[in-house]
Order: C-alpha cells, then structure tokens, then sequence
C-alpha cells in the first residue's frame, strides 16, 4: 500500500505554491494525498514567520498535529520557520521528526540515503483543483524595508524565466492566474530585464481569461504596467502601502507619502472607472505619532479602497526596526486599530452597496460562490450566485443585495 501525505499550509500565497509544488513531487514519488492529517504517513507543515502572531499559530498547528498524528507518522516541519529558526525550532519541539529548510520535503517520499533539497521554485506542480491558481514568479527580495526580515530568510530576488512561468500556466488548466511574488513589479531586474513585468502579464493574458497581480509596491507601477493590467480586464491594484504618514514612511524606508498615493489612485480611476484597489498598513510602528496616524485616517477616508488590512507592528530581530525607539503602548495601538479597521468597514460597505442594481461578470469558484475582477480569491469578499451555475465558467449575473464584504445576485 503506497505511503499517505498529509501537507498543511500556512501563511501567504506563496507559501500555498510552494506546498503545492511539494505535494506534485510527493506524488511523483508514489506517495499519496491522505483524507486527514490523522491518516498520513508523513504530516508536513508549511510554516509562517513573518510577524509573531504567525509564528505562534505556526507552532499550535505543528503540535496539534503532533498529537493528532497516527502512531510511526512521520512530522516534518518546512516554509519560513523552519528556514529562520531551524535550529531553535527542532530543538524546542521533540514532537518533530525532521526540521527542513525549503524544499527538502519532497525528498522524504524517497528510499535510500539523503538526497540533496530541490528548487521549489521551478519544480513541476499538479494541475489545479479549482478554476484560478497562484503561480509565483520570483523567489527573495532586494528591498531593505525597516519592518521586513523576509529577505533574511528567502534571500535576494531571483526571477523565473518567462518561458517556464507560462509553462506552468499552461499546465495549471485554470481560469484565473494570480500572480505572485515578494516584489512582483521587479520581477526580472535581478537579471537585468527592468520592465519585463509588462510582458509577463501580457503573455499570461493570451492564455487565461483572468490574470490578477498581488503585492505591487508604488513606486514601480508606472504608467505602461497600469495600462497592461486594464487591459486585461482585471483592474486589481493590490498596493503595499504600509502608511500614508511621509516621515514614518522613511523611517520605515519606503517610499512614498499619501498624497502620491492619492494622485496615482485617481490617475487609475480615470483610466478605467471600474479599477479595484486593495492594500495594507501597519499601526503602532516605532515613532508613530498621534499626527502619523491622522495622516493614514485621511487617506483611508480619501482613497475609499475597495479593501484595506490593518496590522499592527511586530518587531522582527535583525530588522532596522528592532533597534528603533518610539515604542507605541499596545493598547494606544488596539485603538488605533478599531478606528481605522471601523473607517475602512464603512466604506467596503458603502462601495458594495454602490454594486447593487449592476449586472457583474462572474467566476464560478465553487457551487453558489462567484467572484467578479473586484475580489481577489481567499483574500476579498464573495457574490453568492444561483446553485445551478457551473463551477469553473463565467457568468453575467445582476446583483441583488450586499451584506457587508459580500454581495448577493441573481
């Protein structure tokens, strides 16, 4: 009877590629996809670690399913904690069998001595199970920000070819790609091809019906890449803001300030009416004034975007900002946070109330659950649609009602 797997994935969409890479490798090797945890052969954890908050629900679920484990199970710990703090972890946690940097858990299926890890980012994965799929086009970062110790662990950027990109695409069989990366508008400048964003989307574009891009810093949407991504017929901005205050944006070493924000925002809704915008930003970074956080209250009431998070700062050793003063009360940042996170629910609220009457293109996800351009899978709202629309295909539907980040249609 051949070995059952078990992969549990925690984190971004990236960490969700990667798992999906390990598990086209495991089957490869034979192994097979077990119906629980409490199943499997070998139970593997796809690990988070970007602020503390992930980390500790990295290591509840890796003792949860130690426990829960069938007796001779094998638990391996992979992703971002087990790359930064592999040592610590494996000697924390005896519950675990191995402690694995990336990609070495695709080797585990395999009989005989220890074999060398495998590039995640290239490797083969299996054809996707719903009607859209991430598909990483890079790996690391170049950027230095204050907050992010990313780049520590997943190193500097390295770009994929083009050519195995839409490989990938093709082999996929989906609707919708999202693409993704830590710094997707760079894709290609690590090997010297600044730009070549733009061609990527195009090129994905001639083979899917969707094509969305997440994680896009400012500074490096111009003009052409706006005018690609409309054309695509998917105007999603996913803008990685992180503040709106100009001197606590270069504390943080970012670029930017909210009225550059502002202006590109209305520059894209001009071009295309219909254009959708997520981002994210921190409260409570070190040296946020009582002044920093009116500036984000008044972005966040003058870009109206159609989806924000709000997060408040974790400190990460061997950032610049794990050695900055101006340490904010962690209960000054929990209201900081209410306000904003009230301000932003208000306005989703009123621009999806502003949907209701409208007819909507939509992608069958699943049975009763559509997504039109405006919703980013897993990460936005939803539009309830008829039981009777076919999983996978587009739709034209009239929406009926909305209920917070949800719409109703018929």
């Amino acid at each position: 009877m051949p070995e059952r797997y078990w992969v549990e994935t925690l984190g971004c969409p990236k960490n969700q590629v990667d798992s999906d890479k390990l598990t086209g490798t495991l089957t490869a090797d034979g192994l097979v996809p077990a119906a629980r945890p409490e199943d499997a052969d070998l139970v593997v954890v796809n690990t988070c670690a970007f602020i503390e908050a992930a980390r500790e629900e990295s290591i509840e679920t890796i003792l949860a399913l130690a426990g829960a484990r069938r007796p001779g199970a094998r638990l391996v710990v992979t992703g971002c904690l087990a790359e930064r703090a592999g040592a610590e972890l494996a000697e924390a946690l005896p519950e675990v069998d191995q402690v694995a940097g990336f990609g070495v858990p695709v080797t585990l299926g395999r009989k005989g001595p220890e074999v060398p890890a495998f590039d995640l980012l290239n490797l083969p994965r299996p054809k996707a199970a719903a009607p859209w799929a991430y598909v990483k086009v890079a790996e690391g970062c170049d950027r230095t920000c204050g907050f992010c110790a990313i780049p520590s662990f997943r190193g500097p950027q390295r770009s994929r070819t083009e050519a195995s990109i839409l490989a990938e695409v093709d082999a996929l069989e989906v609707a919708e790609v999202v693409l993704v990366a830590q710094d997707l508008a760079s894709y290609g400048r690590d090997v010297g091809r600044k730009g070549a964003i733009v061609g990527l989307v195009e090129a994905v574009a001639q083979r899917v019906d969707r094509t969305r891009l997440l994680y896009l810093y400012p500074s490096e949407l111009d003009d052409r890449l706006v005018e690609v991504i409309c054309a695509t017929g998917v105007p999603y901005f996913d803008l990685s803001l992180q503040h709106a205050s100009k001197p606590l944006l270069r504390r943080m070493r970012r670029w930017g300030d909210g009225e550059r924000f502002l202006r590109r925002i209305s520059s894209i809704r001009a071009m295309d009416p219909a254009s959708a915008f997520r981002s994210s930003f921190i409260v409570g970074y070190p040296g946020e004034t009582e002044d920093d956080h009116d500036a984000l209250l008044r972005f966040v009431e003058d870009a109206q975007l159609d989806w924000a998070g709000f997060f408040s700062y974790s400190r990460e050793e061997g950032t610049l900002a794990a050695g900055l003063d101006g340490t904010v009360d962690p209960g000054l940042v929990a209201e900081r946070l209410r306000e904003l996170s009230e301000l932003q629910d208000r306005i989703t609220a009123v621009r999806r109330s502003e949907l209701i009457g409208e007819i909507v293109e939509v992608l069958v996800d699943e049975p009763g659950v559509g997504r039109t351009h405006r919703e980013a899978p897993e990460i936005d709202g939803i539009v309830s649609v008829p039981d009777g629309l076919a999983v996978g295909t587009f739709a034209k539907v009239t929406v009926t009602g909305a209920a917070g980040p949800d719409l109703e249609a018929a």
